[in-house]
């Protein structure tokens, strides 16, 4: 590669991940792969190696959100936040944890509670659910738990103040090994209820 395109492929990644951020906080794609392709074909970007990391594309939201939304984002991470407390509190006995973009301020309008709990076995969660009489769905995710493998969880998603909040069942003993984050690779960042209570008062100061 020469000099001459080290600075032009850099260019063209940054405006990659800006385009897929657009996507994602006005277009509602949550999947930053999805959104990084559709951004990578209206800018007729072919080449692999031009594509954004996933960290690109994260830094790209939050530039976005400061500068075109910033007091709209901050309330509506506010309230988010606010939901996923009183989720917690009412999932108490799973020692229900927040994890994603709600957490780490990047949530959006389309934005949905992401929350690992944990149980044993994993079905006394939809059986609690169905004992308060929440309606929900059950589903799979998948999520990477070391830079070569990957494994699937059971997941309950139910509504809570007209937000969805999606539930992924973990056994009691991986409540100290977190799956790798999408963004970094790194293990997620959770945070339990009275961190999540820290982050709420922040907005009262």
């Amino acid at each position: 590669m020469s000099t001459r395109q080290k600075p032009q492929r850099a260019h063209l990644r940054t405006h990659i991940a800006q385009a897929a951020a657009r996507l994602i906080i006005e277009g509602g794609i949550q999947d930053y792969a999805l959104a990084k392709r559709k951004a990578a074909q209206r800018l007729q970007a072919t080449d692999a190696g031009q594509l954004p990391g996933n960290n690109e594309i994260e830094e790209a939201i939050n530039v976005y959100q400061r500068l075109f939304r910033s007091s709209h984002h901050l309330l509506r991470l506010k309230e988010l936040r606010w939901t996923a407390l009183q989720a917690m509190r009412f999932l108490k006995p799973f020692c229900a944890c927040l994890v994603g973009p709600v957490l780490r301020g990047s949530a959006d309008k389309y934005s949905h509670v992401n929350l690992h709990v944990f149980a044993e076995p994993s079905e006394e969660v939809a059986l609690f659910l169905l004992e308060k009489g929440i309606p929900h769905e059950s589903g799979e995710r998948r999520l990477r738990i070391s830079t070569e493998s990957f494994k699937m969880y059971p997941t309950c998603t139910f509504l809570a103040n007209d937000v969805a909040v999606e539930l992924v069942v973990f056994p009691y003993r991986a409540r100290k090994h977190a799956p790798l984050c999408p963004i970094d690779g790194k293990p997620m960042r959770r945070a339990n209820a009275s961190a999540v209570e820290s982050l709420i008062a922040h907005y009262q100061e």
